[in-house]
């Protein structure tokens, strides 16, 4: 009897000085949650109000239990997102505790009015644990859309009847044809990427020409660069054509890889490339022809011919306002050559002719010539153009091996050059200056403007892509 009476006030014991124990929690700021994922991706899109529903999982991967000090929607109360924390409603969440080893499930639903919200609706859960921070993303799309995700396509035709939107990379496979529709709109997410390994067709109108830019929809969006990535035409690419096309928003607008055959690597006309943060048109060794094409806003260069190549430009206007940063260079270079580990390797510039073009800019010059000293085919012309070009740089502006009837320094007066109007202002010197002789090689593509006004009905043409109608 006295041992179990012993027994008894023993067992008390023991649950009395455990239960007394508190429950020990990691207390380092080092200790990070896992998660099941690092984003929630709602790949549905809705054609009307509706809803979706996804989870993931917490987990503590450590030894002794952890507590959380909250768990928060980034958005607050204006979030299209609501949460269940293990088998709790709502959207924030304080001291929550998960065992050693052991996880916690949160559902994640999406409430989306096409009529109301973004094309992208994302948002963050915020996880934070003695100090540290961690994130898990959602992201759902708010609109009906043909949705590209991760896509290598063959031959086919975008049409008319809903936006794309390109959420990753989209390939276009070698020998395959990409043609766009006269009025698509794409748009793309965040280091998005177009890269053509066949060809791209872009057939706009000046009615309803195609658009490339970024997802962000709010208004103070519009002119905001690096947003995706661009477009790229890789060196086994050939035969693109780009109609009417306004190309905003991206790291690079068009690059141009090095051409491997004797056709044009592109054919622009009519076309507007502004907002990026590096460079508007960037070619390397290759060959691109362009009419009727405005290129500004552009962080870098707007037009950089890199490495050689040959190139065509007729009556394109470059206006480079960048407002953004400090912009450290000119917003037309034509080079030859690069170095690597001490070892320069020159290449031909075969020709790289300006007709009827401004280059201008916000920068004393707005033109750079880099050749390697003393080797390589380095040809240039400019002819009946208006240029910015620095006094102190070597250029011998009346060699005609190089310039012919060209306006040097005269300011084209554009109307609204820093709100990306680079159409011409009642006074500018620009006004019946170019050649009629440049027009007619390629009446085709030079007789109409890039607003559809005729060239032709007046003594001479205008100087750039646009026409000055009284």
């Amino acid at each position: 009897m006295k041992n179990t009476k012993f027994l008894l006030i023993s067992f008390f014991s023991i649950f009395v000085f455990f239960s007394c124990q508190k429950e020990k929690f990691i207390s380092d700021s080092s200790a990070k949650l896992e998660f099941s994922t690092d984003s929630v991706l709602f790949d549905t899109v809705f054609a009307s109000v509706g809803s979706a529903t996804s989870f993931f999982m917490v987990r503590n991967p450590h030894s002794e239990s952890i507590r959380i000090s909250s768990i928060n929607l980034a958005g607050g109360s204006t979030s299209s997102y609501r949460l269940n924390i293990n088998g709790t409603p709502g959207n924030s969440a304080q001291n929550i505790e998960i065992g050693a080893k052991d996880s916690l499930f949160i559902f994640v639903e999406v409430l989306i009015d096409p009529a109301h919200s973004n094309l992208i609706e994302e948002d963050s859960l915020v996880f934070n644990t003695n100090g540290n921070r961690q994130r898990v993303v959602l992201t759902a799309f708010g609109m009906d859309v043909h949705l590209i995700k991760h896509s290598l396509i063959e031959t086919q035709t975008w049409s008319n009847d809903k936006p794309y939107l390109i959420y990753d990379t989209l390939q276009v496979a070698q020998n395959a044809t990409l043609t766009i529709s006269q009025g698509v709109h794409v748009y793309s997410h965040r280091n998005a990427l177009l890269q053509v390994l066949g060809t791209l067709k872009v057939n706009g109108t000046k009615d309803e020409p195609v658009i490339f830019e970024g997802d962000r929809l709010e208004k103070p969006y519009f002119d905001v660069p690096n947003q995706w990535s661009g477009i790229h035409l890789t060196k086994v690419s050939s035969n693109n054509v780009i109609n009417y096309a306004e190309i905003r928003n991206a790291f690079v607008g068009i690059r141009i890889d090095s051409v491997q055959n004797e056709y044009p690597m592109l054919s622009i006309h009519n076309s507007i490339i502004e907002h990026h943060s590096f460079v508007g048109i960037y070619a390397l060794s290759s060959t691109v022809f362009a009419t009727n094409c405005l290129i500004d806003d552009c962080g870098y260069y707007a037009v950089g011919l890199m490495l050689g190549g040959s190139y065509w430009f007729y009556n394109c206007t470059i206006g480079n306002y960048w407002q953004n940063t400090i912009r450290n260079s000119a917003s037309l270079v034509l080079n030859n050559y690069f170095e690597y580990n001490n070892t320069s390797y020159v290449y031909t510039l075969n020709h790289a002719y300006f007709g009827n073009c401004i280059i201008w800019g916000n920068k004393d010059s707005e033109m750079l010539t880099d050749s390697f000293p003393q080797a390589g085919i380095f040809n240039y012309h400019f002819e009946n153009c208006i240029l910015k070009i620095d006094p102190k740089q070597n250029f011998n502006t009346n060699n005609s091996n190089h310039f012919i009837d060209n306006l040097i320094n005269i300011d084209p007066k554009f109307k609204k050059p820093y709100e990306y109007d680079c159409s011409l202002d009642t006074l500018t010197p620009a006004k019946d200056a170019g050649s009629l002789e440049i027009i007619n090689q390629f009446p085709s593509f030079l007789n109409f403007d890039i607003l559809g006004n005729s060239r032709t009905t007046d003594s001479k043409p205008d100087i750039g892509a646009f026409e000055r109608i009284e």
